[in-house]
């Protein structure tokens, strides 16, 4: 007896059917994911475009910024060599008895050579104003020629410089500050953390504007100003000689005792008109209030209660740009002080052991 032929669940044409579709499937993927890298090449290409404008745009200005340093030298060199040939002029007079018409001739000389360095120094100067950075009233020496993009702008008629000089300072570690502490002074004078703190405040000053106003105080549970007498009193960069002086009298004070970010932030309402600018250098939330009461370790919770009441003595519509060095077992640090930098319009950073 013939057999039956059994049903064939799967047909050939169904299968071509199916490799067919997914085929399909496959090709339209494939389409969507290239148009994906068209759009991103795109983007890409236009990204280093704008960087390839930048960084020649860079290289311009530090072309312009070396021959500006070039002529400046020079000019500077000429200025001294005509002082030279002045004062040897002078000892020749002085020391030999010459005619009448010699020493007349040597003193026109004379005459001549100081309206020649009166016009070296004014060129000198002319250079030197415009060979600054940006309106920069001193320099820094720093190593190499690192630039930095930190988006602060040390700009304003009255700009306000606070420094913490607690003994949390002396290191980012409790264990360090701790050590360190019971050091000699010349030890913690030289605390990597409290360095960094001082060329902080050096590179801030470098930034200054010529024709600006300027205070510096340094806080823990005192407050003192960088000048002493100057206190609520705002001091002129005279060139930048002050600033300076007050950059120098800063590197030989010692971080001791609390934080009071309240008698801080106190000062600013002694100073009339307010600052139009703060910086404010700091490595964690306040410790102590303006008695300096506050005995044994304080929580987390105290410590944003004290900020709270510092930020309330602040003058409205002041910036606030704070530079934070965190201190290990202060975690709200960072968050506390961004959130004031931004509330008040200014900037927050916090910044590499190598900076500034």
């Amino acid at each position: 007896m013939r057999r039956r032929r059994g049903m064939e669940q799967f047909s050939m044409s169904f299968l071509d059917a199916m490799s067919c579709g997914l085929g399909a499937v496959i090709l339209i993927f494939m389409i969507i994911n290239h148009a994906s890298e068209v759009r991103a090449t795109g983007k890409h290409r236009d990204i280093a475009q704008n960087l390839s404008l930048l960084e020649e745009e860079v290289l311009e200005k530090r072309s312009a910024l070396a021959a500006l340093s070039a002529a400046l030298k020079e000019t500077e060199q000429q200025r001294e060599a005509a002082k030279r040939e002045m004062a040897s002029l002078k000892d020749i007079i002085e020391q030999e008895d010459d005619s009448d018409e010699e020493v007349r001739i040597r003193e026109k000389n004379i005459k001549a050579l100081k309206q020649e360095l009166k016009a070296i120094e004014k060129q000198v100067n002319s250079l030197r104003e415009e060979k600054g950075d940006g309106d920069a009233t001193r320099a820094f020496a720093g190593e190499g020629r690192r630039q930095y993009l930190t988006g602060l702008s040390v700009d304003g008629e009255r700009i306000l410089i606070l420094l913490d000089s607690s003994a949390s300072m002396l290191g980012d570690k409790v264990v360090d500050v701790i050590r360190r502490r019971n050091m000699s002074d010349a030890r913690k004078l030289a605390s990597p953390k409290w360095q960094r703190a001082l060329n902080t405040v050096d590179w801030i000053t470098t930034q200054v504007p010529v024709t600006a106003s300027f205070q510096i105080y340094h806080f823990n549970t005192k407050l003192e100003a960088a000048l002493p007498g100057t206190e609520g009193k705002w001091q002129s960069t005279d060139q930048g000689k002050r600033l300076t002086e007050a950059v120098s009298n800063l590197r030989r004070t010692i971080p001791a005792n609390g934080t009071s970010l309240e008698l801080a932030f106190r000062a600013l309402q002694t100073l009339d008109p307010a600052p139009d600018n703060v910086f404010l250098i700091i490595d964690g939330l306040p410790t102590q209030d303006v008695s300096a009461s506050q005995t044994g370790g304080v929580s987390g919770r105290e410590r944003l209660r004290l900020f709270t009441t510092a930020v309330s003595r602040l003058p409205k519509s002041v910036p606030v740009n704070v530079i934070l060095f965190p201190m290990e077992g202060d975690p709200l640090a960072a968050s506390t002080y961004w959130q004031l930098a931004r509330t008040s319009g200014g900037v927050f950073m916090s910044p590499s052991e190598a900076w500034p």
